[in-house]
């Protein structure tokens, strides 16, 4: 009789993982251009192979209405802010915070340390922890991803400031 071949994995080599689950889902008819748009731009920037980005995959949650997503694991949360502070992901968080394109945006993030963080930007049905978990405006000291995961040490500029998307 042969068992379950059982495996795990030895992570000792990357203290500071940190894993981030990603989501789009289409709130109207125009957000699956805005969707179909996004592909091929995030599999270049995949391509290019950021730095701290261990690994990326594709992930399908619904097909109606469209949800997509995308789980990346990266070396350091360092490594993940950089990233979100260049091009082209700076340009893109900009444009969607001033226009969804009838979408809405998602992520969750997990730290080898200890710590979570989420955010939900128009986001007109409930997924992961705001299906349980009291949901709070973004803004203020909510605003950056650095402060709601509690880490410490000054945030590099942000791709938009909270006083350019309100005004």
């Amino acid at each position: 009789m042969s068992g379950v071949n059982r495996q795990t994995v030895d992570l000792s080599k990357y203290p500071d993982l940190v894993v981030i689950y990603l989501g789009m889902r289409m709130n109207m008819l125009r957000g699956l251009k805005t969707m179909i748009g996004f592909g091929p731009r995030i599999q270049q920037s995949v391509d290019a192979k950021p730095e701290g980005l261990l690994l990326h995959e594709n992930l399908l949650f619904t097909l109606f209405p469209p949800h997509f997503g995308m789980r990346q694991y990266w070396r350091d949360f360092e490594s993940l802010e950089r990233w979100t502070r260049s091009e082209p992901h700076r340009i893109w968080w900009q444009n969607f915070l001033k226009d969804s394109g009838g979408t809405g945006f998602w992520h969750e993030t997990y730290f080898m340390r200890g710590g979570m963080e989420a955010i939900y930007d128009d986001m007109n049905h409930s997924v992961g922890m705001m299906r349980f978990a009291e949901l709070k405006p973004a803004r203020g000291p909510m605003f950056g991803a650095r402060v709601r995961s509690g880490r410490m040490g000054e945030a590099p500029a942000p791709p938009l400031r909270e006083q350019d998307l309100y005004q």
